[in-house]
């Protein structure tokens, strides 16, 4: 996901087999001034899916072929972060109910007012919006963590977990004044001059650091 991603206008992916819904939903969406695009089907959809591309999807459950709910696992198989509303008749409720455990956002039962499912959009492309600038903020901690040399990343360890300079240089057996330079080298290349922030950042990356860079909290 690149940085000029988050300038894009943000989408609503309608997927129904319905023309006649499609259309009045599109025409809903336009009157709002919001971005919309339309798809009879979910192959249709994944044959132009862009992960890079913000939005949400405004998805019918049942459908011919491919149903809602398998399109819903094909997207969370790819990994994909857009927020699914589903669209559902009264006895699919317990499928969205599942749906919901599955990762979607929301459902919506037909026949619904306009203003319940524009509502639902609009925190939906919060949502994105929120969760597109948090992978952001990742990868490029991400991307500063990867710059840091072996020994740069061994006190980084100790800091984090709160030891002193004087404590850290015992423990890898270095002088306080070389731990002290790595230290704030460790700083420069995090862009932070803040503990608390550093500490933060770490954090914020976790899960990713056991496998990407052997590091562990």
């Amino acid at each position: 996901m690149q940085q000029q991603d988050m300038k894009q206008e943000p989408t609503v992916f309608i997927i129904d087999d319905d023309e006649a819904v499609r259309d009045s939903l599109k025409m809903l969406m336009r009157s709002v001034g919001q971005t919309v695009e339309a798809f009879s089907s979910p192959a249709e959809f994944l044959e132009v899916y862009d992960e890079n591309r913000p939005g949400c999807i405004v998805l019918d459950i049942r459908m011919p072929g491919m149903s809602g709910l398998e399109l819903q696992s094909k997207l969370n198989e790819m990994h994909c972060i857009l927020p699914i509303i589903f669209i559902t008749g009264h006895g699919d409720v317990p499928m969205a109910v599942q749906a919901i455990k599955d990762g979607a956002m929301n459902f919506i039962q037909k026949p619904f007012r306009d203003q319940e499912l524009l509502d639902l959009i609009n925190d939906a492309l919060k949502l994105d919006t929120q969760q597109r600038r948090e992978l952001l903020e990742h990868k490029e901690i991400l991307r500063r963590l990867s710059t840091l040399t072996d020994r740069e990343r061994e006190v980084l360890h100790h800091v984090v977990e709160g030891k002193a300079n004087k404590v850290i240089a015992a423990d890898i057996n270095l002088s306080q004044r070389t731990v002290e330079i790595h230290r704030s080298r460790v700083m420069e290349k995090m862009g932070t001059k803040s503990l608390a922030h550093l500490v933060r950042q770490v954090m914020q990356v976790k899960e990713h650091l056991d496998g990407e860079f052997n590091f562990k909290i």
